[in-house]
């Protein structure tokens, strides 16, 4: 499988999708503004004490944009101009903020979709200027393709030797291997580390409630239980009030459902980097397959912040992500895509109560995020590397490799994740400006 895109990504959009595109940022800094769903789980604890008056408008604006900033500008911009498709770091991150920072109600939507038509009518221009530049540093950073996606792969391994212990993970390791080969060998049109993908996490949820329910039978065998009286437990009461208060808004919710299913049928979104750059070769059916693992992952996390803060998340479970890509058009999925939002703030309590119940499948969600961001982490390095070396050789690498390294040095004021790609586009503007100054020959081909 050709894990290489074509050269000259497009940012060029329909009429439809810049249309769908601002209007659901005015729609998503609308929500931002009334504190009912944010994009950024760091953010999301926060707004608690912005609902109840504990905390000002501006404070909680300074909390989204330090905690956003470096998403925005090192990851979600370099990824869109690198593919040629959105991610949600560029297009719900920037609604977030905006709209947090609008002192008025009708201002978060009139500065979303400012935001929107930025995004939609801004990245085209800037992407043909990148691609005319002597050194284009876009069409290198397409070499991180093939390491996200198949580094990407092992998330299950790295989670299930986490959690199950060495013996597990070697199996894990070894069984996703002999999958790899065999989906290579077989279906070479297929995304290799689809079906690896799905039996590492298959195994890893098994082996979760596996372990939960032999715990849960022996407790009840010594008559232990840790069942607590609603009245008695003041979290059941924080989760209850909510809960309540995001079903006051479910007409609200379903609309918001809708938006994002149908910008994820468009084909111009990826949920993730692994994700975007499938949506970008085509393959819409192992990115619904990738999305929809990672909602394994960020289920719990999403579920017990939203029931903690009264926040939702602006993609919700990001179910919608996967279901958005397979729909057939966007009325469908604007239909499905309500009807998932509706049946997700509708079961939040009820997810929260099981979820309590079940400590090795919670256990499980940590460890799959923490293993998709190593994975993620050293992919998007090397990939970098790759692009630094693509579009200057060792100048290149020492360049890009030298702001990273500076980068962490400095304390990480750019995020890890995120270090890498805005080094190469640093360094591709400068390579640019030394060859204006007839100190650097691009490399050909």
């Amino acid at each position: 499988m050709s894990t290489t895109l074509a050269a000259g990504t497009s940012l060029d959009f329909t009429l439809a999708q810049q249309l769908t595109v601002i209007a659901l940022c005015a729609l998503t800094a609308y929500i931002s503004h009334m504190a009912l769903a944010v994009f950024n789980d760091g953010v999301r604890p926060f707004m608690l004490d912005f609902i109840r008056g504990r905390t000002t408008r501006s404070a909680t604006t300074a909390v989204s944009f330090g905690l956003s900033a470096g998403f925005i500008f090192g990851l979600g911009a370099p990824m869109a101009l690198s593919t040629g498709v959105l991610n949600p770091w560029l297009v719900f991150l920037p609604t977030d903020i905006l709209g947090m920072l609008a002192p008025r109600k009708w201002l978060a939507p009139v500065f979303g979709a400012a935001w929107g038509a930025v995004v939609v009518f801004g990245l085209n221009g800037a992407n043909n200027v990148a691609h005319d530049l002597p050194v284009d540093f876009l069409t290198a950073m397409q070499q991180m393709s093939t390491p996200i996606l198949f580094l990407f792969t092992l998330f299950p391994v790295l989670a299930i030797t986490k959690q199950f212990g060495r013996m597990w993970g070697g199996i894990a390791g070894v069984l996703e291997l002999v999958l790899v080969v065999m989906t290579m060998k077989l279906w070479p049109n297929m995304f290799a580390g689809a079906l690896a993908m799905a039996v590492g996490v298959l195994m890893l949820i098994g082996l979760a409630v596996s372990k939960d329910v032999r715990q849960r039978r022996a407790d009840r065998a010594a008559g232990v239980t840790d069942d607590v009286p609603p009245d008695d437990d003041p979290m059941a009461s924080l989760f209850s009030a909510s809960a309540a208060r995001l079903r006051r808004y479910l007409p609200l919710f379903m609309v918001l459902g809708a938006g994002v299913c149908v910008l994820a049928q468009m084909h111009i979104f990826g949920g993730g980097e692994a994700t975007s750059f499938l949506i970008a070769k085509g393959q819409y059916s192992e990115a619904a397959q990738v999305d929809f693992y990672r909602v394994f992952g960020f289920i719990p996390l999403i579920a017990t912040t939203a029931l903690a803060s009264g926040a939702y998340g602006i993609a919700g479970f990001t179910l919608v992500y996967p279901i958005g890509y397979l729909m057939p058009n966007p009325f469908l999925a604007a239909l499905v895509g309500a009807l998932v939002f509706a049946a997700e703030v509708l079961a939040l309590s009820w997810i929260g109560k099981v979820l309590g119940k079940l400590p090795s499948v919670r256990d499980s969600s940590e460890h799959l995020r923490s293993a998709i961001g190593d994975t993620l982490q050293l992919a998007i390095l090397f990939g970098s590397l790759m692009a630094a070396n693509a579009m200057g050789g060792g100048l290149g690498i020492l360049v890009v490799g030298g702001l990273y390294l500076l980068n962490e040095a400095m304390g990480r004021p750019v995020v890890r994740m995120a270090a890498a790609p805005a080094a190469v586009i640093v360094g591709g503007i400068l390579l640019n400006i030394l060859y204006w100054l007839d100190l650097f020959t691009p490399i050909k081909g």
